[in-house]
Formats: C-alpha cells, sequence, structure tokens
C-alpha cells in the first residue's frame, strides 16, 4: 500500500496519470528537466523534482535519478506512463530493490517480451498463433536469403529489438533481399544497437488490431479491441474500438488468445498485445496472428476507458497496491464507439515534418475528451515528441461517434505552430474511413485526394483582412474617419506563395466591403458579433503579431507584410541547404568539392526522436559544409553551401 506517487514522465501522460492518482487521493509527485521547469505536469503535481538537462539521455532516462527523487519526496510508488523507461526491466528491478513499488509488470514479464522473435517462439508454445516466419538465432545472410524464400515473397524483414517502424524493410522479390537487409540491419544498429533482424510473410491487406488485457500476476481479462489499421509509416495516426467489422467469433478468439499470452507470462497491470489480421475476406478466426506484446500503456488506452468505462490508470494503481482484478470478464462489456486522434505539431505538407511553435491559441471542443500536456502559451520543445493532444470522441455507434470527433475537430483551434489537424479533419472524412475499410496501406493510397490544404476562399481572406487590422471586435468595428468619403484602408497578406493586396471599406457598425481586386465581400455582423458573408457564418480569428489565424472549415494563417519589407528574390536559397528546425547534426555525408545531384542525401539531422535527411535542392558541387557532426543548431541556420550555378549567375 502505498499514499504517494511519483510519475517518472512528462507530458501528456504524466497529466493524465496525475489526473487519477489524485482523484484517488494520492500524493503526486512529477520529475522534470530543465526544458520543463514551467510544464502543465509539473503544476500538476503536489511536488516537482529536478532531474536534468533537456535531452532524454540526461533526464528522463536516468533510472538512478528517478529513484533518488522518488525516495526524496517519500514516494512509496513509481508510475512510468508511456515511452521511456516504461518497459526497461532493469529500472524495474532497481525500483524494487530500493523498496518502491513499480506500477506495471515485472521486470520477467517486460524481458519476455523485449525481443520480438522471443516474444514470438513463447507466444507459440501458449497456443497464441503466430505470422509465419524465421526468428532464429543464426543471422548469416545466405540463411536470412534462404528462409525469406521458403517463407513466399513479399516478406518483412523486421529488428528484433525494434519499434516505430525502425529497422523494418518491405521486400517484394529475392532480388531485392540482400538491399533490404542491409538496410534493415544499419537503420536498426543505429537506433537500437541491436542490427539482429527477423523474417515475417508480408499480409497484403493488413489491419493492425490489437487487444487490451490486464492482469493481477495470476489472472487476466481482456478489454476487447482496438483497430490501430490507420497509420502513416508504421505511426498510428487515428484508432477507433471497437474494430470494424468484427464478430463475436473473432472477438472471443482474439480476447482468448490475448489472455493466453498474458498468463503465459504471468502478467500484472495494463498490457496490448498486437495482432496482424488479414482483412482481405473480412475478420475471420483463423486469419490472425501475434505480432507483440507492450509491456506498458497504450496511447490510444483512452479508445477504450470510452467503450467500457474503466479508468485503465486507476486499475493500475489498484493492483499495484496489491487489490485483486477490479473485475471479471463476464462483468465487462462494450457500450458504443470511440475514436481518437493524434495532434500533433507538424508540417503534413513537408512530409509530416515536426514543428516547434508557441501555442498563442489551443482551444478543444468540450464535446471531445482532450488529453493534453501543454496549455494555450506553451512552447512545443525541439526536445521531445511534438504531440500536443490526443482527441476523443464517444457516441452509441460508429456513425456518431465519428460525426463528433469531425464536429469537435472543427470546433477546435490551435494557432502559433502548424500541426495536422486538417490533415486529421480530412482523413477522418474520408469515404473509405468513413465506410470502415480501413487497412494499414489506406492512408498511402489516398494521401493525394485528401483536402486537407485548400486554398483559402474570398470570404476567408477578407475576415482575415478584417483581424490583421484590428477590427475584428465590435467595439472597434465602425471605428475610422475620412474627409468627403467612407473610411479605407490597404493591407497586404500572403499565405505562401500567394500574396493578397486588399483594400477594406467601412459602411457602417456592422458592414464592411472588403475589396481582393478580382472580387469583392462583404461582411456583416450579427447580433452575436459573429461576421457572416451570404448570411453564412465564416469563422474564428486571432491576430498574433505579424500574422492573423482564421478558423473555419480549415485553419488558415496569413503573414501581414510591410511591403518595404519584401525578401530577396530567394536565389541564395537555392544555393543553401539549410535546417529546417531545431536539432543535432547526426551525420555529414558531402564535403566540399563533392559533386550532388537533386535529391542526394548530404546532412542528417537528430530531433524530436527523429532522424531527418537533408538532400540536395538541385544539381551541383559542394561549396562549403558549415557544419560538424554532433553541433547543435537552430532552426533556419545554413549547414551546407553549393556553388553557384548558370541559373543563379544569369
Amino acid at each position: 500500500m502505498f499514499d504517494s506517487v511519483l510519475i517518472a514522465n512528462r507530458g501528456e501522460i504524466a497529466c493524465r496519470v496525475a489526473r487519477t492518482a489524485r482523484a484517488m487521493g494520492l500524493r503526486v509527485v512529477a520529475v522534470y528537466s530543465d526544458a520543463d521547469r514551467d510544464a502543465a505536469h509539473v503544476a500538476m503535481a503536489d511536488q516537482a523534482i529536478w532531474i536534468g538537462g533537456n535531452a532524454p539521455a540526461d533526464s528522463y532516462l536516468l533510472g538512478d535519478r528517478i529513484i533518488a527523487a522518488a525516495l526524496e519526496a517519500g514516494a512509496g510508488a513509481i508510475h512510468p506512463g508511456y515511452g521511456f523507461l516504461s518497459e526497461n526491466a532493469e529500472f524495474v528491478e532497481a525500483v524494487e530493490a530500493a523498496g518502491l513499488v513499480f506500477v506495471g509488470p515485472t521486470a520477467g514479464a517486460i524481458r519476455a517480451m523485449g525481443l520480438k522473435d522471443a516474444a514470438k517462439a513463447l507466444m507459440a508454445e501458449a497456443g497464441v498463433p503466430v505470422v509465419p516466419g524465421y526468428h532464429g538465432a543464426d543471422q548469416s545472410d545466405g540463411l536470412l536469403a534462404e528462409e525469406a524464400g521458403r517463407i513466399g515473397y513479399p516478406v518483412l524483414i523486421k529488428a528484433v529489438a525494434g519499434g516505430g517502424g525502425k529497422g523494418m524493410r518491405l521486400v517484394e522479390s529475392a532480388d531485392g533481399f540482400a538491399d533490404g537487409l542491409a538496410s534493415a540491419r544499419a537503420e536498426a544498429r543505429t537506433a537500437f544497437g541491436n542490427d539482429a533482424v527477423l523474417i515475417e510473410k508480408y499480409v497484403s491487406s493488413p489491419r493492425h488490431i490489437e487487444v487490451q488485457v490486464f492482469g493481477d500476476g495470476a489472472e487476466a481479462v481482456h478489454l476487447f479491441e482496438r483497430d490501430c489499421s490507420l497509420q502513416r509509416r508504421h505511426q498510428k495516426v487515428i484508432e477507433e474500438a471497437p474494430a470494424p467489422g468484427m464478430t463475436d467469433e473473432m472477438r472471443e478468439a482474439m480476447g482468448a488468445a490475448a489472455v493466453r499470452a498474458a498468463k503465459a507470462i504471468g502478467y500484472r497491470g495494463a498490457g496490448t498485445v498486437e495482432f496482424i489480421v488479414d482483412g482481405s475476406d473480412g475478420l475471420r478466426p483463423d486469419r490472425f496472428w501475434f505480432m507483440e506484446m507492450n509491456t506498458r500503456l497504450q496511447v490510444e488506452h483512452p479508445v477504450t476507458e470510452a467503450i467500457t468505462g474503466v479508468d485503465l490508470v486507476e486499475w493500475q494503481l489498484r493492483v499495484a497496491m496489491g487489490e485483486p482484478l477490479p473485475a471479471r470478464q463476464e462483468e465487462l462489456s462494450i457500450n458504443g464507439h470511440a475514436f481518437e486522434v493524434r495532434l500533433y505539431a507538424e508540417d503534413v505538407a513537408a512530409g509530416f515534418l515536426p514543428a516547434t511553435g508557441r501555442l498563442d491559441r489551443l482551444r478543444f471542443a468540450q464535446e471531445l475528451r482532450a488529453d493534453s500536456g501543454v496549455r494555450e502559451g506553451d512552447e512545443i520543445s525541439p526536445h521531445y515528441d511534438p504531440m500536443i493532444a490526443k482527441l476523443i470522441s464517444h457516441g452509441p455507434n460508429r456513425t456518431i461517434a465519428l460525426s463528433r470527433l469531425r464536429r469537435g475537430m472543427m470546433q477546435s483551434q490551435v494557432a502559433g505552430t502548424v500541426t495536422n489537424l486538417d490533415f486529421l479533419k480530412s482523413l477522418a472524412g474520408h469515404c473509405d474511413f468513413v465506410e470502415g475499410r480501413v487497412d494499414t496501406g489506406l492512408i498511402a493510397r489516398v494521401m493525394d485526394d485528401l483536402d486537407y490544404a485548400p486554398a483559402a476562399t474570398p470570404e476567408v481572406v477578407a475576415l482575415a483582412t478584417i483581424s490583421a487590422i484590428g477590427l475584428q471586435n465590435a467595439a472597434t468595428a465602425h471605428q475610422g474617419f475620412a474627409l468627403w468619403s467612407r473610411f479605407r484602408r490597404f493591407v497586404q497578406l500572403t499565405q505562401g506563395d500567394k500574396v493578397w493586396t486588399v483594400c477594406l471599406q467601412i459602411n457602417g457598425p456592422r458592414a464592411i466591403t472588403v475589396d481582393l481586386g478580382e472580387e469583392q465581400v462583404t461582411l456583416m455582423r450579427d447580433s452575436e458579433g459573429h461576421w457572416r458573408a451570404g448570411g453564412a457564418r465564416i469563422g474564428e480569428t486571432v491576430a498574433l503579431g505579424e500574422s492573423v489565424t482564421v478558423f473555419a472549415s480549415h485553419t488558415y494563417t496569413f503573414a501581414i507584410d510591410d511591403p518595404l519589407n519584401r525578401a530577396s528574390d530567394g536565389a541564395d536559397e537555392a544555393r543553401l541547404v539549410i535546417a529546417p528546425m531545431p536539432g543535432v547534426v547526426s551525420g555529414v555525408l558531402v564535403k566540399a568539392g563533392d559533386p550532388v545531384s537533386a535529391g542526394m542525401r548530404m546532412a542528417l539531422l537528430e530531433a524530436m526522436k527523429m532522424e531527418h535527411t537533408l538532400c540536395a535542392p538541385r544539381d551541383g558541387v559542394v561549396a562549403e559544409v558549415l557544419v560538424r557532426e554532433g553541433d547543435q543548431i537552430e532552426a533556419g541556420v545554413g549547414m551546407i553551401r553549393l556553388e553557384e550555378s548558370e541559373e543563379d549567375a544569369a
């Protein structure tokens, strides 16, 4: 039994655990790095202790410092959240050796599921179906190629110690096996320090369906399934529960297999058994196979909570206190349908590049559950995952839950950094997803069809113009004075490479005409203070210094231009490769004098837990390398300069 808990994590999950712990009457202790000194999870805690520098390796991955902080604060237990040390068996042992309670599974259970090949062998012994493949210790190139041929192409090469899609390559035929193996090994060695791989049969119409399990070390139950098929580069984007098209027979088979998996390792706490499912002929009990078990709380656990009414963090804490399972299998049931989307600071148009920035506006619809670790005014740090929030909807059926999700996203507002919110809106409205036709390749197939960045309408530009000069409020909308004519103002706005020179004329306290050159828009203010065009409300705005953001069907951000300060023609930009975000230079692949071709890899930048490749913008010759491996650089810093081309000289 304990009366206080230290949360060995940060951001959204630290805030999530803290809410339940405080509701249970527990004292909450937070830990923080330099970058998180003023973070939301620190503000929520009863006590907060500094544990080190910005990099996770200098703070959140230092188990000894976290344990020392727990002892200093008098905490009786440590909750790891997800990520960082949550699946580190050595950390679990150190926590227990210090006389503290680890809120999660045993070190033995974590080790049993830590390596994919060993876990699959264990699951096969427990009667859990596994994908046909090779998981052996012999890692010779010849044997691996032979096994791939035996399994039958296409095959997946996967890092044994992998996760997040790293160290994974799809090989379509024997001709490409050697290159795929070398590439997977290199990435696995860099990411995990272990280049061992396994080979599996590639499922042509795969669905990713996982089962939430919970155990007390002796008994276990399942809390039904989640469909996580909507993925981009093996990263989950939208999750839902229950899975579309799920039958009672299939659910019973998958649930029973997941419980067998949990019992086989004496599992304690919340865990997830992930299955790959062949959806080419509907959901059939003979077409699902074990992929891996995540021995922790999942990011997407809220959808399970929504359909079951169970607080999984409360269950974790109660079992850690020594209680048996809080419910029997027959006491658990599904109520309705739920969705979760992951809202990130990322630039979709730039290949989902992670972004930073200050959250000058952060508002979520009341009808959605919003699990977030940031507040309005906070900075998105380059040091950690750029998640802003998880938005969760629930309804009596899939149609209503999805409608509530889409409406809730329309009503949510984020400004100050680029986000994937409009991409999520468009994806949630795509006909295949709406109809439940989901598989792991859906996003890649429909990406070109998603209208996540439509051009701004004249009405949106007009509303942005009003906000740009401070006339969006009722108190100022009628202000202005001019002799013998109506008051006029000229404003120049830009959005990407589009420039508007706009003339605004005030016709009265509730009417403004905006001339865009080729089109005029008349805006009328209604009794509630909202601007309308043709009787339809346009949206809301927020002006932030030299920019204005309009929240309409999509989010549109405009720069307010000073014509005297327009940028140069940008010729130098074609000669300079710049850092798109703050980070650490993890590799320089060229030197002065090297010839390069357009798209050629020139440097590597590590930022936000990912490695980004900087490529040559055109054919040319390297004139100068401006950075060194290991340099910490800011966004916009020049990294490599190319020699002037004939076009530049002209």
